[in-house]
């Protein structure tokens, strides 16, 4: 079946695995291999809980984070196309807690406390958050199309100063560690009017370390500034984001406005647009890569509980067996520093692989390092074998799961029908105008083209390569766009062209000194009418042109 399976009695390998989806894979290799080196060195109390089924079985999710009235609930709206079950929009800070909307055939809100118990929901971990975090969480259940796909997380519009931050009750940066570690996307959204990042909202994106490949930035209500004030907005964002996001890669910003009413500028229609559905193309991808992320996650998972290992095994191995324990824990963590070099250089692993040095010195005070376990090898060698041999063929799995069975996409509300009908993204512009029109859409500018045509000097009706290219470098485009355009517009392949073909020519040109991309094969609507197959197509060019 599977090259990585190792065919014996009843069609199992060796170790008597057999795995039917990716998805059920996952979760075996976790329970067997992983899981028992992460119980075993406490991952759990340092790092993240254990998964559970839910974990790996619910559906793609995506947490929206920003700061108050940036368009957080609204934005939602405006994916799903309806409001949703404990829905509050407004300028003041009105989402007071943690949303998850979510699919169900009747609508209504399962509380907090309800939720954390519900086996079939990915959130009973964050029962340890205590009653403040569960009173501030809930699940809005409603039958969407959308929602069969993909789940949407709403967050509290996070507010400046430390006051603000206390009073939520519970650890609202390590909730939101939690829900990045699991979710498949990160939004942040940001205003146009309220670039400043916060304290508290500052803390927010660091607790999302580790997960940068998730994190998108929409800046929102874009329209509410001209073209000149847009692109200082712009600077400025990334200039703010730079000090908050250490990576050398520049995050990606989407502009646009996120809800259902008019424009206020409308002279950026066309870059909305153009972002927007480069937005919905990125979440319209979560349900088709979502068992690749979850894999993902499971190596990062199983990266850092095998460093977590070390860190604990060796501080066990460092201790004494009577006296001056005390002294010497103390000593032990003031060289955390140093330790992490050693493990490094004696295990070949990388420094990214090691968690926070400050939080890691914070939370082994409450520790005794003589009840640490010592080095158990068999552990690490079952994770060492798992990430060599079976992540390989989870591999394998997902790209045969891909070419089986039809490509999964978010469909419904927002997303229904953006690409199709005349106002789908590019419809009657650059290389599409014309195709719903029944005259050739170059014959509007023939005229033009053929006095500079006629000025070449064709022979037999037709000008050589030589002459249209004298013509053709004029444009300044790059010879390998010119090039392209010469295959396209030369129908006939004869390495000349006529007046219809020189006209094609000139048109392509102009499609792409407007910024346009052109096409690897000339669409149908552009063929001359003289070299189409269709005998009344040259009539009916005749007759548009009396």
């Amino acid at each position: 079946m599977f090259s990585w399976v190792k065919q014996e009695q009843g069609g199992r390998n060796k170790d008597g695995e057999m795995y039917q989806t990716v998805t059920e894979g996952l979760q075996s290799l976790y329970l067997k291999k992983l899981l028992p080196l992460e119980e075993t060195y406490l991952f759990h109390d340092f790092h993240s809980p254990a998964l559970e089924a839910a974990d790996f079985q619910s559906k793609p999710m995506v947490l929206l984070v920003g700061q108050y009235s940036t368009g957080k609930t609204t934005f939602i709206r405006y994916l799903l196309e309806q409001d949703f079950p404990g829905m509050r929009i407004g300028p003041e800070p009105t989402t007071d807690g943690f949303i998850a909307v979510m699919y169900g055939e009747n609508e209504g809100i399962v509380p907090g406390n309800a939720l954390v118990v519900d086996p079939n929901k990915p959130f009973r971990k964050l029962n340890a958050f205590g009653n403040s975090f569960l009173n501030r969480f809930i699940c809005s259940q409603m039958p969407n199309e959308v929602l069969q796909s993909i789940s949407i997380i709403d967050t509290p519009g996070i507010l400046s100063g430390e006051k603000q931050r206390i009073s939520r009750g519970y650890d609202f940066a390590e909730v939101l560690r939690w829900f990045g570690e699991r979710v498949d996307r990160i939004i942040l959204l940001f205003d146009a009017h309220k670039l400043d990042i916060s304290d508290e909202f500052s803390e927010a994106i660091q607790a999302f370390k580790g997960q940068d490949d998730k994190i998108r930035v929409v800046l929102n209500k874009a329209d509410q500034v001209d073209t000149q004030q847009l692109m200082r907005v712009y600077g400025a964002l990334m200039w703010s984001l730079g000090k908050v996001i250490n990576t050398p890669e520049v995050v990606r910003v989407y502009l646009g406005s996120f809800w259902g009413k008019p424009l206020q500028n409308t002279e950026n229609r066309r870059l909305f647009e153009a972002e927007s559905q480069d937005l919905f193309k990125d979440i319209q991808s979560l349900p088709r890569n979502a068992a690749l992320r979850k894999l993902n996650d499971l190596i990062k998972r199983a990266r850092l509980a095998k460093v977590h290992a070390y860190i604990i095994s060796h501080l066990k191995k460092e201790m004494p067996s009577l006296f001056g324990r005390e002294k010497k824990k103390e000593e032990l963590i003031m060289r955390l520093p140093e330790i992490y070099t050693h493990l490094q250089r004696e295990h070949h692993i990388s420094p990214g692989d090691f968690p926070s040095v400050t939080k890691m010195q914070d939370m082994l005070q409450h520790y005794d390092f003589s009840k640490f376990p010592s080095m158990k090898i068999k552990l690490i060698e079952s994770v060492d074998k798992m990430l060599a041999t079976k992540i390989a063929g989870l591999m394998t799995m997902i790209r045969d799961e891909e070419s089986k069975a039809p490509p999964l996409l978010v469909s419904g509300g927002a997303f229904e029908g953006s690409q199709e009908g005349p106002f789908g993204h590019g419809y009657g512009e650059g290389i599409c105008a014309g195709s719903d029109t029944e005259d050739w859409i170059v014959s509007r500018e023939k005229h033009r083209y053929d006095e500079i045509f006629y000025m070449l000097m064709p022979i037999n009706g037709k000008i050589t390569g030589v002459n249209a290219k004298k013509e053709m470098m004029n444009s300044r485009l790059p010879n390998t766009v010119l090039g392209k355009i010469w295959k396209l517009a030369d129908c006939d392949k004869d390495g000349m062209l006529d007046d219809e073909e020189f006209a094609l020519a000139q048109h392509l040109m102009k499609v792409k000194l407007e910024g346009y991309e052109l096409p690897s094969e000339l669409p149908e609507h552009l063929v001359p009418p003289s070299h189409r197959k269709n005998p009344d197509a040259e009539a009916q060019y005749n007759n548009s042109e009396d």
